[in-house]
């Protein structure tokens, strides 16, 4: 049987994440996901988004990457996120059945204030 390759990443809060006032977060969250657009757009990022669940979980995203784990690592270590000193990245290769996952290019918002008027 044939496999695909991708790569996940996972987006972990450190425990001693610094503490963001509230407009200071918002500029972290933009310039995140601006960083992951740009990723997308290169043909990189095949998917992302956030983990929903209890604001106090420290699993906050993951990332498929259309990029072997080493590449995969620097780009995601790239989020400003983790440049910051708040997140981590953990880094795993995902085989599938080939042909089982199909990604779609699209865009991805380039800000929240874009990712809610888009959810409207």
């Amino acid at each position: 049987m044939r496999f695909d390759r991708f790569t996940v990443s996972l987006l972990i809060l450190q425990p001693d994440a610094p503490k963001l006032d509230e407009a200071a977060a918002s500029r972290l969250q933009d310039a995140h996901m601006a960083e992951l657009a740009d990723a997308h757009d290169a043909g990189l990022l095949l998917a992302a988004g956030p983990l929903l669940g209890p604001e106090e979980r420290t699993l906050r995203g993951l990332s498929i990457w259309n990029a072997d784990p080493e590449r995969a690592r620097v780009l995601a270590e790239r989020n400003p996120g983790v440049v910051e000193g708040r997140f981590r990245i953990d880094v795993l290769p995902w085989l599938v059945p080939a042909g089982a996952m199909i990604f779609h290019r699209t865009r991805l918002p380039r800000s929240m204030a874009e990712a809610e008027s888009s959810d409207q």
